[in-house]
């Protein structure tokens, strides 16, 4: 009968838990997915890019909800349990609280290793993958970026500016530096321009105007009724090397002990030339090692916070007050984890505590569970 209603209370915790997770992730990703527009808008890539992209994000946004979603599934179907007088039915059969405590805590580990899966392993390699894209795409939609009245500078080492755009699409008094380094560069104005394709090729063709070229100080200006300004070679200002989230693990792991020169076992041999590995990203790389496989920690925290509502009943007169306090309990909780990560220091004796912080509060709470459902129980009689 126990294993049945452990059961129970389990599934009717996962639904929720699974469907406030995935509902409100979907919500937060549309609006993300509204804000990638800018790769095709501002950077002229095409629609496979970004919803490829867009949908690569999502388990960023999963791993961001979790702990809170964990922790607000399990403060309401708690309550709930408790209003409709369920866990009273539990309470009748002989389940002791603590048995219950016992068994949530057990869920929360599988919960952290999975936490730890997405953070350490599946949001990294997703993010690389999604930053991938945008490295190696090319630009496709070229009259996406060339805004009039603004200073289009979405191709690396070249500025854009136009007064105005008509509905054929053609440009009017069009500006073009294009720079090299600051004693080699080229300066295009023309009264017109449109975009053209030529066998396959994408060009800014461009009237009536003049080029100069500063080459070393020595100034050549060149007049012209017809200009092609190919854009197939061009490039975008998009970063175009590894951050430091987009790391594996691994290999974060691997540069942390490379820097502070320390042998661990599992890594057979040292490598330096790990992207971003350098002492002035020390401070990134710890706090980053500090996000992936610390933080989750709270994970066992955050599930054992909404049981404290079962220390007493609704019959209680402070129960409203008691559900205010564990909500504002938990949230304080979610965030305080997340803002330790700031706190973290390139000195790593200093991060000692904030390694010992949760286990020291997971052991609170667990000690608080004891005395109420053994230790004063056993008081009172």
């Amino acid at each position: 009968m126990k294993k049945i209603l452990f059961r129970k209370l389990l599934k009717d915790y996962l639904v929720f838990f699974c469907i406030a997770l995935i509902s409100a992730s979907i919500v937060i990703w549309v609006f993300q997915a509204v804000n990638f527009l800018d790769i095709i808008i501002e950077d002229g890539r095409n629609y496979l890019i970004y919803i490829k992209f867009s949908i690569l994000n999502f388990p960023k946004i999963l791993s961001k909800l979790m702990p809170f979603v964990l922790f607000f599934s399990l403060f309401y179907v708690t309550i709930r349990h408790e209003l409709n007088n369920e866990l009273m039915i539990l309470w009748n059969f002989g389940i002791n609280k603590i048995d219950i405590v016992n068994f949530y805590l057990k869920f929360s580990l599988i919960i952290l290793l999975l936490q730890i899966l997405f953070t350490s392993y599946l949001v990294p390699k997703s993010q690389d993958i999604a930053r991938s894209y945008l490295r190696t795409s090319t630009i496709n939609f070229y009259g996406n970026f060339i805004k009039p009245q603004k200073f289009n500078d979405t191709i690396k080492g070249t500025t854009i500016y136009t007064e105005k755009k008509d509905i054929q699409g053609n440009f009017k008094n069009i500006f073009i530096k294009k720079e090299k380094d600051p004693d080699n560069f080229q300066t295009i104005h023309a009264k017109k321009g449109i975009l053209e394709e030529i066998n396959g090729v994408p060009y800014l063709v461009l009237f009536n105007g003049e080029n100069i070229k500063v080459n070393n100080n020595k100034i050549t200006t060149i007049g012209f009724s017809k200009f092609n300004f190919a854009l197939n070679a061009s490039k975008t200002n998009t970063t175009t090397y590894i951050k430091t989230q987009e790391l594996p693990s691994l290999k974060l792991i691997e540069c942390m002990s490379t820097l502070y020169k320390i042998k661990l076992k599992f890594i057979k041999s040292l490598n330096t030339k790990i992207e971003n590995c350098s002492n002035e990203n020390k401070i990134n790389i710890l706090r980053e090692i500090y996000k992936r496989l610390l933080v989750p920690i709270y994970i066992p925290i955050l599930t054992l916070i909404p049981l404290l509502l079962i220390i007493t009943s609704k019959e209680n007169i402070h129960y409203f007050k008691i559900k205010i306090l564990v909500f504002l309990l938990g949230l304080f909780t979610v965030i305080f984890s997340e803002t330790t990560i700031r706190f973290i220091d390139v000195i790593l004796i200093n991060n000692i505590k904030f390694i010992f912080i949760p286990f020291a509060i997971l052991f609170i709470i667990y000690i608080t569970f004891i005395y109420y459902f053994r230790l004063k129980f056993k008081i009172n009689i």
